[in-house]
């Protein structure tokens, strides 16, 4: 039985989204070209912005978008022509202005783990690149996500 004076269980916005290799995304050898997986994982962060609050037609409108600072990705196994593959991508943590998702490809035929990335984005007002603070409710929705404060040394330590 669930406590209802209890809190609302932590929120952690999650997508999964599948993509097929196609002949577009490979050399001559049939394996995916390393800047292709950018392209899946830009995929995963669409719709992951999505479930943020952030809708493409709104960003238009406000001019307002999430802008890519900094992508680390590491390339585990080769994806080939034709393999069915599936993004998982999360909301991994949150500060004031810039905010950390996260990635997974794999390949559920044979459970190979492909390629892991993180990306830290900040949200940016658009045409003058001016940089916004994160929307106000994610203090309170996001709060788990936020890495713990290290205290500063002092001078005299």
């Amino acid at each position: 039985m669930k406590d209802l004076n209890s809190p609302p269980a932590a929120e952690t916005p999650r997508i999964e989204t599948p993509v097929q290799v196609m002949f577009f995304d490979t050399d001559c050898a049939g394996v995916v070209h390393n800047i292709v997986y950018l392209r899946f994982i830009e995929i995963a962060r669409t719709l992951l912005a999505e479930q943020l609050g952030m809708r493409l037609v709104d960003m238009a409108s406000s001019q307002s978008f999430p802008v890519v600072v900094r992508t680390e990705i590491d390339y585990r196994r080769p994806a080939k022509l034709g393999d069915q593959l599936v993004i998982h991508g999360w909301l991994e943590s949150v500060k004031r202005l810039r905010f950390w998702c996260a990635f997974e490809i794999s390949r559920p035929a044979d459970g190979a783990l492909i390629a892991t990335s993180r990306q830290m984005l900040a949200l940016i007002q658009m045409p003058a690149g001016k940089p916004l603070r994160l929307p106000a409710d994610w203090a309170q929705r996001f709060a788990h996500l936020k890495p713990p404060r290290i205290a500063r040394a002092t001078a005299n330590a």
